[in-house]
């Protein structure tokens, strides 16, 4: 079993709660628009970082971070990018890609709306964290927390920083 740390859309913005938040997990996983290497290096001091690159990251995250993620955890296939859409409304290179080889569980960022929402048609979870840094409309920021065991998603929370 895993236990996962997830969010998206930090902008540069380090939240001193995401310590606590994080501090029990066994990695961390950033949906993009990461903002800055120093966000970078604070996430990589509580667990090990995945993360993804999004529209609004430099050249020193785009090197380091790809558009788009895939790799097995703890059996579940996971597919990660920063711009994906969500079920019923995907991006048309993202559709392309989960119609050909469906993940389990699809992450994406971007809009800063927090959504876990089941694809039924396709058999998968789809999680947008919403966001955790300080630009953008939203007025709640937030992180999720789940686990991965058995190739399933369970015990997830979402963290609401207010």
């Amino acid at each position: 079993m895993k236990r996962i740390g997830l969010l998206s859309d930090t902008h540069a913005y380090w939240d001193p709660r995401f310590e606590q938040y994080f501090r029990d997990v066994d990695e961390i996983w950033h949906a993009g628009d990461i903002g800055s290497l120093d966000v970078v290096l604070r996430l990589q001091e509580l667990a090990p970082l995945r993360a993804v690159h999004g529209n609004i990251d430099g050249g020193d995250i785009r090197r380091i971070y790809p558009e788009l993620l895939r790799w097995d955890c703890e059996g579940l296939s996971v597919l990660m990018t920063h711009i994906g859409g969500y079920p019923g409304r995907y991006a048309p290179n993202i559709r392309k890609l989960i119609l050909q080889h469906p993940p389990g569980l699809f992450i994406s960022g971007h809009s800063h709306i927090l959504k876990v929402m089941p694809d039924p048609q396709l058999g998968l979870l789809h999680i947008n964290p919403g966001a955790a840094g300080l630009q953008g409309w939203q007025t709640v920021r937030t992180l999720i927390r789940f686990s991965v065991s058995e190739a399933k998603v369970h015990d997830l929370e979402v963290i609401e920083l207010v």
